[in-house]
């Protein structure tokens, strides 16, 4: 099929302005952080909550995911049931060293 027009020159300066955009944006973010009230996320965690009421809630929310992804695993066969399988695994890992954090607030630091 013969095409009516010609392929746009590769080697345009608007090309490689919106290339220079694209790579500022990434490779050189704000000076100054964006806070929670900016508009841009979608959550945002209630200022003056204690660390543990964080880790308790972050440790029940890594039990729901487990649970999603491993009812996941026994539906489906192959290399997704295998990529299913290590979430399960990672979310394990991360929830034993939740739970272990939770338990230093008991025990004194040693230094």
């Amino acid at each position: 099929m013969i095409k009516n027009s010609s392929n746009p020159p590769l080697d345009s300066p608007s090309l490689h302005a919106c290339a220079h955009r694209a790579i500022n944006h990434h490779l050189n973010p704000p000076s100054t952080p964006r806070s929670a009230d900016d508009g841009q996320g979608l959550f945002a965690v209630r200022e003056g909550l204690d660390a543990e009421t964080l880790l308790v809630n972050a440790s029940e929310d890594l039990a729901s995911v487990h649970a999603l992804a491993s009812h996941l695993a026994f539906e489906i066969d192959g290399n997704p049931r295998s990529v299913a399988l290590g979430i399960c695994r990672m979310l394990e890992g991360i929830q034993l060293m939740v739970d272990k954090t939770l338990n230093l607030k008991d025990k004194p630091v040693h230094r």
